[in-house]
C-alpha cells in the first residue's frame, strides 16, 4: 500500500472505488458489493482493503442516497440492452437473477417493459436463417433450438409461424 493511500480511511477509498465502478455502467447492489470486496491490484500485486462491513454498508447507502446505485434503473437498462443484443426473456431473467436482483423486481420490470418478444424472436430467426423462414419440420426444429438457446419462450417461437405465415 502506498503512503498516500494508507493516509486515507478505508471508507474514503471504498467510496472512491464505488464511484469509479459506477461511472462505467450501472450495477446491481450485489454486483457492486462483490466488486468492492475484491482485492485491488497494486504495484506489488493484490492489496486487501482493510474495511469493516459497516464501511461497505455506509458506501452502499451513500450510493443509493446519491442515486448512483438504483436496482430498478439497472434492471430496466439491462433488459433493454440484452433485448437489443437478441436475447429473450428467459435468458434475461436468468442473468438478472445471477446479478442478485429479486424475482419480484425482475417480474415487475418485465411487465413494465414494452418489448414484443415474438417480433424480436422473428428478427433473430431471420438474421440467422434468412427470409423466408424454413417451413419443413427439421429446419423449423433448428430455428426453435437456436431461439430457445437465446432465451425465447416457446410461445413466442411458435408465434413466428402462427402469426407471420408468408
Amino acid at each position: 500500500m502506498t503512503e498516500a493511500t494508507s493516509r486515507r480511511s478505508a471508507y474514503s477509498r471504498l467510496l472512491d472505488r464505488a464511484v469509479r465502478i459506477l461511472a462505467m455502467r450501472d450495477h446491481s447492489e450485489q454486483e457492486l458489493r462483490r466488486k468492492l470486496a475484491a482485492p485491488v491490484m497494486g504495484k506489488n500485486g493484490p492489496e486487501e482493503i482493510d474495511a469493516t462491513p459497516e464501511d461497505y454498508d455506509k458506501v452502499i447507502a451513500w450510493c443509493i442516497e446519491s442515486r448512483y446505485l438504483d436496482d430498478d434503473r439497472f434492471v430496466q437498462q439491462f433488459i433493454a440492452s440484452r433485448s437489443r443484443k437478441g436475447y429473450g426473456p428467459a435468458r434475461v431473467r436468468q442473468e438478472l437473477n445471477q446479478k442478485g436482483i429479486t424475482r419480484e423486481a425482475i417480474e415487475r420490470a418485465m411487465r413494465e417493459c414494452e418489448i414484443d418478444w415474438a417480433v424480436l424472436a422473428r428478427e433473430q430467426a431471420i438474421r440467422k436463417y434468412g427470409e423466408p423462414l424454413p417451413v419443413d419440420f427439421s429446419d423449423k426444429v433448428k430455428v426453435q433450438r437456436f431461439l430457445l438457446y437465446r432465451g425465447y419462450l416457446m410461445e413466442d417461437i411458435q408465434a413466428i409461424w402462427r402469426n407471420f405465415d408468408d
